[in-house]
């Protein structure tokens, strides 16, 4: 996704779109549309882009800069309490998609050549399994690492954590 794709995104998410996003931004719609667009020499500033991303609640800008930077964003989870049984869980959907991934692959190289479609199959799924990854050590650290602070709580619990 490029920037400009994520930033209409953003807006679209944005309970009353346009208007809406450029009122609680503090412009007019049309200053707004300047910076999107890129007219009269405007752009739109990161901070702009990130307190956009901040009130849809949606993460576009972050995965399109995760994108055009050749990675992929991750999202840790925001959570109160980790249990090591639900440690496990995770392991155990991380192994079940890894299968998935598996027999994709087998499927989509019988005849000797992944084609476009099976590509982004299989790279949906790797992109998706790289993310729960992430989150899994995430989650792992937070239970035994708790000073690292790896994964979003809430700032009493952080204060807590790190005495």
């Amino acid at each position: 996704m490029e920037l400009r794709q994520a930033y209409l995104s953003t807006i679209r998410a944005f309970s009353g779109g346009w208007d809406a996003i450029a009122a609680a931004l503090g412009m007019s719609r049309d200053a707004l549309e300047n910076r999107i667009y890129e007219r009269k020499g405007q752009r739109l500033h990161v901070e702009t882009a990130m307190q956009m991303q901040k009130f849809s609640g949606k993460t576009f800008f972050a995965e399109a800069i995760a994108t055009a930077s050749g990675g992929t964003f991750v999202s840790l989870p925001h959570i109160d309490v980790i249990e090591n049984d639900s440690i496990q869980s995770k392991f155990n959907e991380t192994y079940s998609e890894l299968g998935l991934l598996f027999n994709t692959f087998v499927a989509a190289s019988e005849d000797g050549v992944i084609d476009e479609k099976e590509r982004a199959q299989l790279m949906a799924l790797g992109e998706d399994m790289h993310r729960k990854t992430e989150q899994l050590l995430g989650l792992m650290f937070k239970v035994y690492c708790p000073k690292t602070n790896t994964i979003k709580t809430p700032q009493w619990r952080r204060e807590i954590a790190n005495g």
